[in-house]
């Protein structure tokens, strides 16, 4: 650890053994920074990517109206409270979901299209190609200097299946949603053990921190004495925001402890070792896991793949007990849509969870949530007739002041691809680009605040 008299250095790690402890912004560190910047840095603009497969219930997630102070639809109503920042659409087109002219076979791909707006190269084999996804090139511009480019979170075993995914696909266009390269999809981890370590584990050698782990002992054990002295060095309002910095990773800590002895109870259940047994407190921790990571700036960049596509998983806490392929073929049944509503919902509300995270974070002069910016969709529509315009696609977050919020930005069907939104997204991350995949042009009304 650096410590100067009164000023702390932006990369100030507390380190001990098998553990390395990166801080959250702290007013200490604003003369610091203000040698070679400003007094007043600007916090980055992390970005975070969502993604959900099978669409949305049609009828439940259509906003009726562009006018002020609109009804929220039922399937966005978890994202209500938070409608200052959130930015709705309704005729978005993911043509590179469909698949190409001539190409036969289903299109259970569309998780590797949603941030590329490329459509997938047809093979079984290492031949796969894309395209480069929006979080990678936002990672390359504003991860440079952070411990971690970017992280990317599963909900769901990538290895459940084959080689082959929708006849004649690789299962690697469902397994990720990151690609870093055309060619290079990266891997989203499923386990938050795995996660953790990789944020917070990196001092001394892979024997020490297993030694550590055996012992559940916290992290937060092996920097007891530099937390002490950094405490010393603070003002009052750094020593709150270091505390509850704290008290969120020893809760993160006691509930990875408590999924690993459960799934060590139950090795009857289809979950590795450590990952929790429910979507539920699966999805929490990974969400608690990136607030952490914008909170330390660890990372700035971060995706998470709810669902892989022709998954039968079912959602207790959704209220319905229907599969989530199996429900998305609602055969039209009023009802039936109605059950697939309610599990869309319920998807909502565990986005809803993570951005409430990220609006109770301060963050510089506003919040983590002020200073992101969330896309949440998919890249089917109705998904009863496997139909890929009409996609439910959201944004959420304040973007550093360059998103508007409280709107509702209606389009007319099939004529505004994807692509338009990822290359508007990328402006306002200052990559500005002629075109991005499919793109026509920048997405009319946007940006603006």
């Amino acid at each position: 650890m650096f410590l100067s008299k009164k000023h702390l250095s932006r990369r100030t790690l507390l380190r001990g053994a098998g553990a390395t402890l990166a801080l959250p912004f702290l007013d200490a560190m604003i003369p610091a920074l203000a040698r070679g910047e400003t007094a007043n840095p600007k916090p980055p603009t992390r970005f975070t990517g969502i993604f959900i497969p099978h669409g949305a219930a049609p009828g439940y997630w259509e906003v009726k109206d562009t006018k002020p102070n609109f009804d929220y639809p039922f399937i966005w109503k978890p994202l209500e409270p938070f409608r200052k920042n959130v930015l709705l659409t309704t005729g978005m087109w993911s043509q590179s979901a469909e698949a190409p002219p001539g190409v036969t076979g289903q299109d259970h791909f569309v998780a590797a299209s949603f941030m590329a707006a490329v459509k997938p190269k047809k093979t079984e084999g290492a031949d796969v190609q894309v395209g480069t996804t929006i979080d990678q090139l936002i990672a390359q511009k504003v991860g440079k200097n952070t411990l971690l480019p970017s992280l990317q979170f599963a909900l769901e075993d990538p290895g459940a299946n084959s080689s082959s995914c929708g006849e004649g696909y690789s299962c690697v266009y469902t397994n990720t949603i990151s690609w870093e390269a055309p060619n290079r999809p990266l891997p989203m981890e499923l386990n938050p053990q795995v996660v953790f370590e990789r944020m917070f584990g990196s001092g001394g050698s892979e024997a020490v921190r297993e030694a550590r782990r055996a012992r559940q002992v916290s992290i937060l054990d092996s920097v007891t004495d530099s937390l002490a002295s950094l405490r010393r060095s603070v003002g009052g309002s750094d020593r709150a925001r270091i505390d509850q910095y704290l008290e969120n990773i020893r809760e993160i800590e006691r509930r990875m402890e408590i999924a690993a002895k459960n799934a060590a109870a139950t090795p009857d259940i289809d979950v590795p070792y450590g990952v929790p047994a429910t979507f539920d407190e699966h999805v929490k921790i990974h969400s608690d896991l990136l607030t952490l990571a914008f909170q330390a700036d660890i990372t700035r960049v971060g995706s998470m793949l709810f669902a892989r596509d022709l998954t039968g998983r079912v959602y207790p806490e959704s209220g319905v007990n229907i599969s989530f392929h199996g429900g998305s073929h609602h055969a039209e049944d009023p009802g039936r849509i109605a059950q697939y509503a309610q599990l869309n919902q319920y998807h909502a509300k565990c986005v809803a969870y993570f951005i409430n995270k990220l609006a109770s974070t301060p963050d510089g002069d506003g919040t983590l949530l002020d200073h992101s910016l969330t896309l949440y969709g998919s890249d089917m529509g109705d998904s009863n007739q496997h139909l890929h315009y009409d996609t439910p696609q959201v944004l959420i977050g304040g973007a550093s002041g360059k998103l508007k919020g409280d709107r509702h930005l209606a389009f007319k069907q099939k004529t505004v691809p994807t692509g338009n939104l990822l290359l508007s997204i990328l402006d306002m991350y200052d990559i500005h680009m002629e075109s991005f995949g499919d793109s026509t042009g920048r997405l009319p009304g946007l940006e603006g605040v």
